[in-house]
C-alpha cells in the first residue's frame, strides 16, 4: 500500500500498526512522532513543512496546527530561525532562552542552563516544576539552592516580580534552611527558628542562619526522642565540619517552651 508523503508504517509490540511522521530540513531528518492514522501523520508533515520552508513565523502560528504537537512546533521554529536543533521545546535568544510548557506559558533561563534543559524535560504537577534525572525527581528550584519546602516570598523572591523568570540574577534566596526565617532589627539581621507541631512554635532567635538551622535540628531531635511521630526534614549545613556542627549543636540554646508542645517537662 502506498503511503502518504512524510509517513511510514510502524508496529507496536502487540502487532498493531501506527504511522510515524517525519520531515527533512537542511539535510536533517526529523521525527515528528507517531500517529494512529496516516492521514494525521501526513497532516503533521504538512504543518512541519510549512513551518520550516514557508515564511518566517512566530509561536502564534501554532493556533493553525491540528496534528503537530506544540513541543515539536517550538523545536522546529527554533531550528528554522536560529539554526540549532534542540529536542526540548526551547527557543533561543541572544542572552537567554525560553522553555515552553504551554503555548501561553514559557520559563526564562540563562544561557548557562541550555545544556541541562536541552537534555531534560521539565514536567509540572500541581504547580511543582521538576525534571527526572537518573531515576529521581528534582525540583528546578534546587539548582538555585532552594529546597522543595521553600515558600515564595518568604524563603526566596523573584526580583522583578515575574515568577516565570528563572535567570540567576532574578532569584534571591532569603532563607536556605528548614524552619529558619530572617528579619531585620535595629539595622542588623536576626534569624528566627520555628518548628511546626499543630501550629508554629518558636525555638529561638540567633545571630547566624547556620545557628538557627542547627537549633531547628536540635528541636526536632528532642521532640522525636520524646515521642513525637512527625517526620522532620533536617537541615544539612555544608559550611561546617562534623566537629564544628556537634560543638554548636551542644552549645546552642532552645526555648524551654518547646517542651510544652507535646506535654513534655522542661529539662532539669
Amino acid at each position: 500500500m502506498s503511503l502518504l508523503t512524510g509517513v511510514s508504517a510502524a508496529y507496536h509490540s502487540d502487532g498493531s500498526r501506527y504511522y510515524r511522521a517525519s520531515v527533512t530540513f537542511n539535510g536533517k531528518h526529523i521525527s515528528l512522532g507517531g500517529y494512529p492514522t496516516q492521514e494525521e501523520g501526513h497532516q503533521a508533515y504538512l504543518e512541519a513543512s510549512s513551518l520550516l520552508h514557508g515564511l518566517p513565523q512566530t509561536t502564534d502560528a501554532f493556533a493553525s496546527c491540528t496534528a503537530l504537537s506544540f513541543s515539536k512546533f517550538i523545536t522546529l521554529l527554533n531550528y528554522r530561525n536560529n539554526g540549532v536543533y534542540i529536542k526540548t521545546p526551547i527557543y533561543l535568544f541572544p542572552s537567554y532562552f525560553l522553555y515552553y510548557l504551554e503555548p501561553d506559558l514559557a520559563l526564562k533561563f540563562d544561557k548557562d542552563d541550555l545544556f541541562f534543559y536541552s537534555t531534560h524535560t521539565i514536567q509540572q504537577k500541581g504547580g511543582y516544576l521538576f525534571v527526572c534525572h537518573y531515576g529521581s525527581q528534582y525540583g528546578i528550584l534546587s539548582r538555585y539552592g532552594i529546597r522543595n519546602y521553600a515558600v515564595e516570598g518568604r524563603d526566596y523572591v523573584f526580583m522583578n516580580g515575574d515568577n516565570h523568570d528563572y535567570r540567576y540574577q532574578n532569584i534571591k534566596v532569603l532563607n536556605h534552611f528548614m524552619g529558619v526565617c530572617s528579619e531585620s532589627k535595629a539595622g542588623r539581621t536576626i534569624y528566627t527558628a520555628t518548628i511546626h507541631i499543630n501550629g508554629n512554635y518558636m525555638i529561638g532567635r540567633y545571630e547566624t542562619e547556620e545557628d538557627a538551622a542547627i537549633a531547628y535540628n536540635k528541636a526536632a531531635d528532642i521532640l522525636t526522642k520524646k515521642g513525637c511521630k512527625k517526620q522532620f526534614i533536617k537541615n544539612y549545613i555544608s559550611s561546617l565540619t562534623a566537629d564544628e556542627y556537634h560543638k554548636k549543636y551542644e552549645e546552642i540554646p532552645i526555648s524551654d517552651k518547646l517542651y510544652t508542645v507535646i506535654n513534655l517537662s522542661s529539662p532539669t
